[in-house]
């Protein structure tokens, strides 16, 4: 594992070719190209507003709810896009690992780059969201404040978390197809077992419990308290954020660099 870091720098230039290479793809022959990065969350975000807070009746008392349901929306956006891409990181590119030597881990790396980018876009929507919703005399307004320094430590964790699982799907994929359809079926789960759209006060105690164990949840909760509350994370929520991440990015990676070898015979 310390030759791939030692190594990683002759291959920065594949990286950022590779990351190219996808954005060019997704935005080919798209009129409004990377600013669909932008108004795709901002329109999903309003679809979701509306059926949730005018169809299903959703209430938070003193809370900004646009602010609460787009914080959830485009942690996990970012967590799903970056793990549906590198499903297929692998055996989308076998033909160019048949020719030449390539370290496999650049691929699902480029794609959770790319997708992290993309998240980096989604931001703009949510603090247009957080300068202009709300009110003032319902206590809903959300202001700017120190603790939004926070915000580029959770991403990094969130990031980590999301390259460890992609490590781990793109292994998978290799040998197992269907993980491809498998992993749509989780992240459905998933989506709904992370509160995104509802709070978790909601439930019972005993399933908050086991709720908070969610990684997905640890950040959002972590970007809420800074942008809803304007509280400051804690010394330990922010270690559990760091081991969190960490963690599943060193078991993504003993995964990968342990069944890597095999992959030529399956691609």
């Amino acid at each position: 594992m310390l030759d791939d870091f030692k190594n990683f720098k002759r291959y920065i230039f594949l990286l950022r070719e590779l990351i190219k290479r996808d954005f060019k793809v997704k935005y080919k022959r798209s009129f409004l190209g990377v600013l669909w990065s932008i108004l795709y969350p901002l329109l999903m975000m309003s679809v979701m507003a509306i059926v949730f807070t005018n169809m299903f009746k959703f209430r938070m008392e003193g809370v900004n709810f646009l602010v609460y349901l787009m914080s959830g929306l485009v942690i996990f956006n970012f967590f799903s896009e970056a793990t549906n891409n590198t499903l297929t990181a692998i055996t989308g590119n076998g033909t160019l690992l048949n020719k030449v030597y390539i370290p496999k881990y650049i691929f699902p790396l480029a794609k959770v780059l790319f997708a992290g980018i993309n998240f980096l876009f989604t931001l703009i929507p949510l603090f247009m969201i957080i300068a202009l919703s709300g009110n003032e005399i319902e206590h809903t307004k959300c202001y700017l404040n120190i603790y939004y320094l926070y915000l580029p430590y959770i991403f990094l964790c969130a990031l980590m978390f999301a390259l460890g699982v992609s490590y781990i799907l793109s292994t998978v994929t290799v040998f197992l197809r269907d993980m491809i359809y498998i992993w749509g079926i989780c992240l459905t789960i998933l989506n709904y077992l992370t509160p995104i759209f509802y709070s978790i006060k909601m439930l019972p105690e005993s399933l908050q419990n086991i709720f908070k164990y969610n990684p997905l949840y640890i950040y959002i909760n972590g970007i809420r308290e800074v942008v809803l509350f304007s509280n400051a994370l804690t010394p330990s929520y922010l270690i559990t954020m760091f081991v969190s991440g960490f963690a599943m990015l060193i078991i993504g990676a003993f995964v990968f660099r342990k069944n890597q070898d095999k992959f030529i015979y399956y691609i």
